[in-house]
């Protein structure tokens, strides 16, 4: 005899929410058989991808990181003439 369901809790962003919802209505499917099969899916390649070449969705940095990035951006450093010698490469593969 199979197992009944059991509910979860989650909270997720308004935007994820509307992305659901604009699938589920657009392939005629229920939030929760979309939900579940998205999970197991999630769970399997975390078990079979080596974990050092999955990579996440959404980084999280703290404030000084932030900070130091958006400070790296705004102020580049100078090419390296690693760099340069690439660039010049490629340029000379489209000419």
């Amino acid at each position: 005899m199979a197992t009944p369901p059991t509910q979860i809790s989650a909270y997720i962003s308004a935007e994820t929410k509307a992305l659901v919802e604009r699938y589920t209505r657009a392939h005629g499917i229920k939030k929760g058989f979309l939900i579940e099969t998205a999970l197991l899916h999630h769970l399997e390649a975390l078990q079979e991808i080596p974990a050092d070449v999955i990579i996440p969705p959404r980084l999280v940095v703290s404030r000084a990181s932030g900070e130091a990035l958006v400070d790296r951006l705004a102020t580049p450093p100078e090419p390296t003439p690693a760099m340069k010698e690439l660039f010049t490469e490629a340029d000379d593969d489209d000419g």
